[in-house]
C-alpha cells in the first residue's frame, strides 16, 4: 500500500498543468483508472470508492464535509497578505494572491470559522493546498492565532484540517516566525484544558505540522497521506528521486506519531465521538451509600495463582477495555519513536463517565514466542494518556497484567530506567482519581509503573511480586524447578498483599478462574470499578493526595500487621528453643 501512495504522489507532483485527467468533465482515477463521474463518494469526499486514492479536497468542502449542516460561520474572513518585504521574482506576489484567490474562492491558504459537529459547538481551522500549496504566510499565522483566542476566549474544541502547511518564501522570515506565534495561541488554549484535534491530509508538512498542529491532544491522518517537517529533501535517494515509502501515514503509526488512521468517510464519525468524550458532562455519583464492597479473602496456593495468572485464556486488558467500556477511542504512540505493543490505552466511557485507561497486554512476540515486555516508548505512550487525563480532570483505571519491563541493552539505551521513573512520578501527583486493577500478573517495576494509584484492586488470582518465582528459586535454590516454592515465599497473591496494605479491594473470579468466563469476570471487574470511583471522586483533590502520599508512605513501615508477623516469628523461634532445650535434658 506504501509503495501504492508513493507512486501516486509521484505521478501528482510530476505531471504538468495541463494534465486534467481528473479536472475535465470525464474523470478517470489516475491510479486505477476507475470512472469517477457516477461516483458519490467521489463527488462528497474526492474518494475513488475503487482504489480509496484520497484526492485535494478544497478547504470549504473539508468543512462541509465534516460539520453539521449550515452550521459554519467564518470569522476573519477579510485579513489578507500584503507583501511585507516586497519580495521579487518574475511574478508578483500580489498578482500570485490575486490568482489564487479567484480561484479558490478565499482569501487565504486557511478558512476559519465556528461550527458545530453532532451539535457540539467548536472552531475549525482547514488549510487549502489549492492556495499557494497550503503556505504559511503571516495573514495565514494570525488568522490561525486569533481562530484559537476565540476558541480559548469561548472555551470551545479546536479542531485543525492540515493541508500543506509549508513556509510561504515570499515572506521569508517572518513566515518562519508563524510557527512560534500559533504555537503560544495553541499553548494558551491547551491550558483552558480545552480539546485539540489535529487531521493530517495529503500532504501535511512544514511549517504548520511542525509547530501548533503536532501539539493537538489526538492526531488523526488520512491513509497514505505523506506527513513530515520536509519530506522530499530529507528522503531523497541517490539518483534525487524523491521517496515518500518512510514518510506515510502507515509508517508515523508505526513509529508512535500519530493517534489513528481514518478515511474520510470515517473522520466525522471518529471526531464527534471525541468531542464527545473529552466534553465532561456526565460524574458519576453514588446516591446509596450504606454498605462496603463485599471482599473475598482467598486462601489458594501461591503456586496455582501463579498458574491462573499466567493462563492463556485468561482475560487480557483489551478483552476487558472491549467489555467494560462505551466509545472506546485509542491512543497510539509515544511521538518520540514507537507504538509499544505492549501497552494500550485511550479514552473511553465507563458508566456514563468519560475515563482515561491504560493497559498492559500480556500477549507473546510472533518471533520469539515470549510474553511481550514493557519497552520505554511504552512508558512513554502510558504519559500521554496521563497528561490527557491531567489536562481534562478525568479518572484514570489503569489495567496491570505484565511479567515486567523490557531490560535489554536497547531498551536501556532508550531511557528505560527514566521512563518508568517519570511514569511512577506522574501517576503519584495526578490531580484526578486513580484506580489501579492487577488482573492477572504484576510483575516488578514495569507493574508498579501504573499501580500507584487512589485505589488498587486486584482479581482473586492475581499475583503481584518484585521478582518471578522462577527467578526467585534461581536465586534461593539455584534450581528453577522450585518455582512453587517461592512463590508461597514471595507472599504475591491477592489475599497476601491486601495483609500488607498493598490491595484495597479483591475482586472475586468466576469459578475456576477469570478465564472461565470472560463475560462474568467483567461485569464483577466492572462493578468493582464503578463502586470505588463513586468513593474516591467524593473526596475533594486535596484530600485524594493526602490519602493518596499516606497509603504508599504507609506501606513497609512498621504497622500493626509487622507487630503480629513479628510476634508470631518471635513465639515460633521461642517454641524451637524450648522443644531444643527439652531435647538436651533429656539425652
Amino acid at each position: 500500500m506504501v509503495s501504492y501512495f508513493s507512486s501516486m504522489m509521484s505521478r501528482l507532483l510530476n505531471r504538468d498543468e495541463s494534465d486534467t485527467t481528473v479536472q475535465d468533465e470525464n474523470k478517470y482515477c489516475l491510479m486505477c483508472s476507475s470512472d469517477l463521474n457516477k461516483s458519490d463518494v467521489y463527488k462528497r469526499y474526492k474518494i475513488c470508492d475503487t482504489c480509496g486514492f484520497h484526492y485535494s479536497m478544497s478547504a470549504r468542502d473539508r468543512v462541509n464535509s465534516i460539520v453539521d449542516f449550515e452550521s459554519f460561520k467564518e470569522i476573519n474572513r477579510n485579513l489578507v497578505s500584503v507583501d511585507p518585504i516586497s519580495f521579487t521574482s518574475s511574478a508578483s506576489y500580489k498578482e500570485t494572491l490575486y490568482k489564487d484567490q479567484k480561484r479558490t474562492g478565499i482569501t487565504e491558504a486557511v478558512l476559519t470559522g465556528t461550527c458545530s459537529i453532532d451539535g457540539i459547538i467548536c472552531m475549525i481551522i482547514s488549510f487549502d493546498f489549492g492556495f499557494m500549496g497550503g503556505s504559511m504566510g503571516c495573514a495565514v499565522g494570525q488568522k490561525i492565532s486569533l481562530a484559537v483566542g476565540t476558541a480559548e476566549k469561548k472555551k470551545l474544541p479546536l479542531l485543525a484540517i492540515i493541508s500543506g502547511g509549508g513556509s510561504r518564501i515570499q515572506e521569508g522570515v517572518l513566515s518562519l516566525m508563524q510557527m512560534a506565534k500559533t504555537t503560544i495561541a495553541v499553548n494558551k488554549h491547551n491550558s483552558k484544558r480545552l480539546p485539540f484535534i489535529s487531521i493530517f491530509s495529503n500532504p501535511s508538512t512544514g511549517q504548520a505540522f511542525a509547530s501548533f498542529a503536532n501539539l493537538a491532544d489526538i492526531t488523526i491522518a488520512e491513509p497514505g497521506a505523506v506527513l513530515g517537517y520536509n519530506p522530499i529533501g530529507i528522503t531523497q535517494t541517490k539518483d534525487d528521486s524523491p521517496n515518500f515509502d518512510h514518510q506515510t501515514s502507515e509508517s508515523h503509526l508505526e513509529h508512535g506519531l500519530i493517534d489513528a488512521i481514518a478515511s474520510r468517510t470515517e473522520i466525522r464519525e471518529v471526531v464527534s465521538v471525541i468531542l464527545d468524550l473529552l466534553r465532561k458532562e456526565f460524574t458519576l455519583n453514588r446516591t446509596n451509600r450504606s454498605g462496603e464492597i463485599s471482599v473475598n479473602n482467598p486462601k489458594n496456593v501461591a503456586w496455582h495463582s501463579v498458574q491462573l495468572a499466567r493462563h492463556t485464556s485468561r482475560p487480557t486488558s483489551l478483552d476487558y477495555m472491549a467489555r467494560i467500556l462505551d466509545n472506546f477511542v485509542e491512543m497510539h504512540g509515544d511521538k518520540h519513536y514507537s507504538d509499544d505493543p505492549a501497552i494500550s490505552c485511550g479514552i473511553g466511557q465507563l458508566g456514563g463517565q468519560t475515563v482515561v485507561i491504560i493497559g498492559q497486554n500480556r500477549s507473546k512476540d510472533p518471533v520469539s514466542g515470549e510474553v511481550l515486555r514493557i519497552l520505554p516508548e511504552g512508558f512513554r505512550k502510558c504519559q500521554r494518556a496521563i497528561k490527557i487525563a491531567e489536562k481534562f480532570n478525568l479518572p484514570i483505571i489503569s489495567l496491570i497484567d505484565t511479567p515486567g519491563a523490557n531490560i535489554s541493552l536497547e531498551a536501556e539505551n532508550r531511557g528505560l530506567a527514566h521512563s518508568i521513573a517519570t511514569t511512577m512520578s506522574l501517576l503519584a501527583d495526578q490531580k484526578a482519581p486513580t484506580i489501579a486493577v492487577v488482573i492477572g500478573e504484576g510483575g516488578s517495576g514495569g507493574a508498579l509503573s501504573l499501580g500507584i494509584a487512589d485505589r488498587v484492586i486486584m482479581m482473586e488470582n492475581a499475583i503481584f511480586s518484585a521478582i518471578s518465582p522462577e527467578e526467585a528459586a534461581n536465586l534461593i535454590y539455584r534450581d528453577k524447578n522450585r518455582a512453587n516454592e517461592a512463590a508461597e515465599s514471595l507472599k504475591l497473591t491477592a489475599s497476601d498483599c491486601k495483609a500488607l496494605g498493598i490491595v484495597d479491594v479483591i475482586v472475586s473470579e468466576p469459578d475456576g478462574g477469570a478465564h472461565a468466563d470472560h463475560h462474568e469476570s467483567s461485569r464483577l471487574l466492572k462493578r468493582a470499578l464503578l463502586q470505588q470511583l463513586f468513593e474516591v471522586q467524593n473526596n475533594s483533590t486535596r484530600k485524594r493526595l493526602r490519602e493518596r502520599y499516606k497509603k504508599f508512605e504507609n506501606i513497609g513501615e512498621y504497622s500493626s500487621y509487622f507487630r503480629s508477623t513479628v510476634t508470631r516469628e518471635l513465639n515460633l523461634l521461642q517454641h524451637s528453643i524450648t522443644d531444643r532445650i527439652k531435647g538436651i535434658r533429656r539425652t
